[in-house]
């Protein structure tokens, strides 16, 4: 059998981590229930990353492009219990900075940089200054941001 890609041991490591916190299930929509097997939830996880010695290339490549899918949508059960989205997330569940999430707590490094040097440039604004320059450019969503926000929207 061929080595595996990145993205398919990822995989693997996500099946078999909902397996191991019971909630990995079986069926189709998981209607069968929880897997208590561990060599089920190994077929399983070579299944979903494309690597099943049982499938044909064509099927394998399905199963892995769905599964793809499914990762980048934030619709496994581990990232629905953890709370996180995968990096190419279609802008539905972001949830760091550095996936352009909206709810974001922690900036990157770059981003916090870039962030001491807008405060530095334009550091003496208040919050409702930016407020009204946001609400003369209608810009959406503008009373549920903070004021660091605020200077990001004003800004671009």
């Amino acid at each position: 059998m061929a080595k595996s890609s990145p993205r398919q041991r990822k995989t693997i490591g996500r099946v078999m981590h909902e397996y191991e916190h019971g909630e990995l299930k079986s069926g189709r929509s998981g209607k069968a229930g929880k897997v208590r097997s561990r060599k089920q939830a190994i077929a399983i996880a070579l299944n979903e990353a494309g690597k099943s010695k049982y499938n044909s290339e064509k099927k394998n490549r399905k199963n892995r492009t769905r599964s793809e899918r499914k990762e980048t949508r934030g619709e496994t059960y581990q990232q629905e219990t953890e709370g996180r989205s995968h990096v190419g997330a279609q802008q539905k569940r972001e949830s760091s900075r550095a996936m352009g999430g909206k709810n974001a707590t922690r900036l990157t490094k770059a981003g916090a940089k870039g962030a001491r040097t807008r405060a530095r440039r334009d550091g003496d604004a208040s919050k409702d200054e930016l407020y009204a320059r946001a609400k003369k450019r209608r810009v959406a969503g503008r009373s549920k941001v903070t004021k660091r926000q605020l200077e990001n929207v004003v800004r671009a």
